[in-house]
């Protein structure tokens, strides 16, 4: 590893933020190459950003603490992420990750003695149709078993540079199980723009309004309607942003979508653009994705080649437009529009205090149309074939098809389009997962249902979804289940507001009490209350839905619950006798007299 002394790190940091035209608003994505870089972000290249980008010195600090791929303390020369999702776990990844920190002499968590090595966890990498699955420098790793584990580990003892390591490690496939509008017949390029051309800017979003689109992120917002008011918002410029954050645990059809159709998403934005008068255009795409840039940026070059991007789009003047991705860093949270507008701006991801919305004030004070990569792929569509066309698939309300990432204990885990209105026991059967016992719809945030309610629709009117449908089988403990999403939100947390900061904490170890058998069914009323004032006093959807995974498998699966709590009475928080265990251990004694009875009541 390249040794810098201060001035060294100083001048390095330099040359990155130059790269990016001296910008502060670019200081999330300047900090992501310094990090790449040098392997981490030491204080002294906190001091030169600080100095050469006119910010305060705690301001940068802040950014750079806020993400979880950027850190104050090296990394090593291969750094490798383990999904921790639920799926991995299911698919035994905690052995995984054990046989290959063995083999090469690692801790988890800590940096190798020559300083070569790291080996993390982090929550999910949206590789969730093949795991166990992670990263390694960035690059994708999927379909992980004993025998790849053993080949990576000889690699990294080779000292075989992640570049030349063999293709088929890096293998990620898209697993479409079902096409339907958007993925069965998709677009030429430019067909949606040429349309918006012909039709004009208002009778385009009359058709998407005749579409019947609503926001395909889970909230379900009409999109027209949204377009509507950020092309009456009065101002000079527009914005148009792609939310292609997607780190809800469990949802991967956006990246299938980016990779087998980014004209499409690009085609919905320009489109955007024509209708509200926008010329810039951003995708945030999350930093997990970043393998996906490169093939990105070569579409984005061909657009712009053939006069669908840039000046005077095929030849219509005033109709100039560009699209440019930033990079996520590490944070759940800033799949919450308005904080990734902050992220966007270079900021910590702190949702912003609503009104006003985007659409009024959003990237840099502009107003900014906010739709994520279905949405748009969606709204290119309509643009070419129509509103009609798309509205006569799905339900009244409920129009067009929904994209679903199927995964968990099912035979054929995949992407699965599907009209809207579809039942979860027909999503079920053509997934091979017809024995379930519980399916999670919308990820940890959304709806954990049982067998009884498998007549349900996913629709905006039953059951929305983002995307996410991860199945449970008849032997998954939904108690686990439930406190692994409880620890995701408590680690995901912004930390901005009280009821989420420490509600997520407090529910996480009630969560784990209830786990290990040590709490009492008069313990469930506090926790009770909490999910209550989380629900009702958060700040934004993160706090709000948080207590989700809790109640709801309360709720559908209290035999599990049963199955551990000790009584009536109120169990101690404490519990003193273990605490005593590392003592007894030193001392050599274990008998009577070196063990506390804790009484309860």
């Amino acid at each position: 590893m390249e040794s810098l002394d201060d001035e060294g790190v100083v001048l390095r940091v330099g040359e990155v933020a130059a790269r990016h035209g001296d910008d502060p608003h670019r200081l999330v994505q300047i900090l992501r190459d310094v990090q790449a870089a040098l392997h981490h972000v030491p204080a002294a290249a906190l001091d030169g950003l600080a100095q050469r980008l006119g910010l305060a010195r705690v301001q940068v600090e802040g950014v750079a603490t806020f993400y979880s791929h950027l850190s104050a303390t090296a990394r090593g020369h291969y750094h490798f992420l383990f999904s921790d999702g639920y799926t991995d776990r299911m698919l035994g990844r905690e052995a995984l990750v054990e046989q290959l920190c063995a083999a090469l002499g690692v801790e988890r968590g800590v940096p190798s003695a020559d300083g070569r090595v790291t080996i993390e966890d982090t929550a999910c990498t949206g590789l969730c149709d093949q795991g166990p699955a992670g990263l390694v420098n960035g690059r994708p790793l999927s379909g992980l078993g004993p025998m790849r584990i053993e080949t990576i580990a000889g690699l990294v003892k080779l000292g075989v540079p992640v570049d030349e390591w063999p293709q088929e490690l890096f293998d990620v496939a898209d697993n479409i199980h079902r096409r339907d509008l958007l993925l069965a017949g998709p677009i030429q390029s430019g067909d949606g723009v040429r349309a918006v051309l012909e039709r004009g800017a208002e009778a385009t979003l009359a058709e998407v309004e005749r579409a019947g689109l609503r926001g395909r992120g889970g909230a379900g917002f009409p999109t027209a309607r949204k377009w509507g008011f950020c092309r009456q918002a009065e101002a000079d410029e527009r914005v148009v942003a792609c939310n292609a954050d997607e780190g809800e645990p469990g949802t991967f059809k956006d990246r299938v979508l980016l990779h087998t159709q980014p004209d499409l998403v690009f085609e919905g934005m320009t489109v955007c653009a024509r209708v509200i008068g926008a010329r810039r255009g951003l995708v945030y795409l999350r930093g997990e994705y970043a393998f996906l840039r490169e093939p990105l940026e070569a579409v984005l070059a061909e657009r712009r080649r053939q006069g669908l991007l840039g000046k005077a789009i095929l030849g219509a003047e005033g109709f100039d437009f560009d699209i440019e991705i930033h990079l996520g860093a590490g944070a759940y949270i800033c799949g919450e529009e308005s904080a990734m507008i902050e992220s966007l701006e270079g900021h910590r991801g702190t949702p912003r205090i609503r009104p006003p919305f985007p659409v009024v004030s959003g990237y840099l004070g502009l107003p900014t149309v906010v739709d994520n990569v279905e949405s748009f792929a969606a709204a290119g569509a309509i643009a070419a074939h129509g509103g009609d066309w798309f509205c006569a698939c799905g339900t009244a309300e409920s129009t067009g098809t929904k994209l679903l990432s199927v995964a968990g204990d099912c035979a054929r885990p995949g992407i699965y389009e599907f009209p809207f209105g579809v039942t979860v026991a027909e999503v079920l059967e053509a997934c091979g997962g017809s024995g379930a016992r519980a399916v999670q719809v919308g990820g940890p945030s959304g709806t954990c249902i049982g067998q009884t309610e498998f007549s349900r629709r996913i629709a905006f009117e039953d059951l929305a979804t983002g995307g996410a449908f991860t199945v449970f089988g008849p032997g998954r403990d939904m108690v686990e289940v439930a406190l692994h999403h409880s620890r995701f939100f408590a680690h995901e947390s912004c930390g901005f507001c009280t009821p989420c900061r420490v509600g997520t904490s407090v529910l996480a170890q009630g969560l784990e009490r209830i786990a290990r058998g040590g709490a009492g069914r008069a313990d469930l009323e506090p926790l009770k209350q909490l999910s209550g004032v989380m629900r009702s006093m958060s700040h934004c959807g993160l706090g709000m839905t948080a207590a989700n995974p809790f109640m709801q498998t309360l709720e559908r699966f209290p035999e599990d619950y049963e199955e551990r709590l000790a009584g009536d009475d109120v169990m101690p928080a404490f519990d003193l006798d273990a605490a005593l265990a590392e003592a007894r251990a030193l001392s050599g004694r274990d008998d009577a007299h070196a063990h506390l009875e804790q009484r309860h009541g």
